[in-house]
């Protein structure tokens, strides 16, 4: 009888074992499913059209860049990088944003997505929340964050998003409680609010 318990044990504890290898592999393969999707050679901005505002970058010259029609699947605390993002007119986030054509103050918590996760305007006007710098921050969705295309007059001469992007207003990066001097790019997690 002994012998059948130990069996049983030793089953369930090989069982138990499988099934955690099982979903780490699954996790392993979705992260692995995001590939890139292709390139985008820079071409030179011409005189005025790059607003390097928030330290943008401004595309280079004959550099390929790298585009994504994905990105990494959503879950409950989804890692991303924050990047800084000014949606006001002028500002270096370019045109009037994608959900609603207005412009939004940098004193609103506001965000674009990478495209994957912009998902063909399906996260328009939702609230997202922000994880990051011990605090979080609930930011309403109003623009995409370009993973497909850039270095073109639409896109303000700037290169393509990473697929991994929340670019966030200044209020969002306040209320993480995030130094001034500090912002440009940060680690954070996000989920659907």
């Amino acid at each position: 009888m002994k012998k059948n318990r130990d069996f049983l044990s030793g089953f369930s504890a090989l069982t138990l074992l499988l099934a955690i290898m099982l979903v780490a592999e699954l996790r392993t393969l979705d992260a692995d499913a995001c590939k890139p999707s292709g390139k985008v050679r820079g071409r030179k901005p011409p005189r005025g059209q790059c607003n390097t505002e928030n330290d943008s970058d401004c595309c280079v010259k004959g550099k390929l860049y790298t585009i994504y029609k994905c990105s990494p699947s959503v879950s409950s605390h989804t890692k991303a990088t924050l990047t800084l993002n000014s949606f006001q007119k002028g500002g270096d986030g370019g045109g009037p944003s994608e959900c609603d054509n207005k412009y939004h103050s940098d004193h609103t918590p506001v965000v674009a997505l990478s495209t994957g996760w912009f998902s063909h305007r399906k996260r328009c006007k939702n609230f997202i929340t922000i994880h990051g710098n011990g605090r979080s921050v609930k930011a309403m969705v109003v623009d995409e964050c370009d993973s497909t295309m850039g270095c073109d007059s639409e896109h303000d001469y700037q290169p393509p998003c990473k697929n991994n992007i929340v670019d966030a207003s200044k209020a969002v990066w306040k209320a993480l409680g995030v130094p001034e001097s500090d912002w440009g790019e940060m680690e954070i997690k996000w989920s659907d609010a």
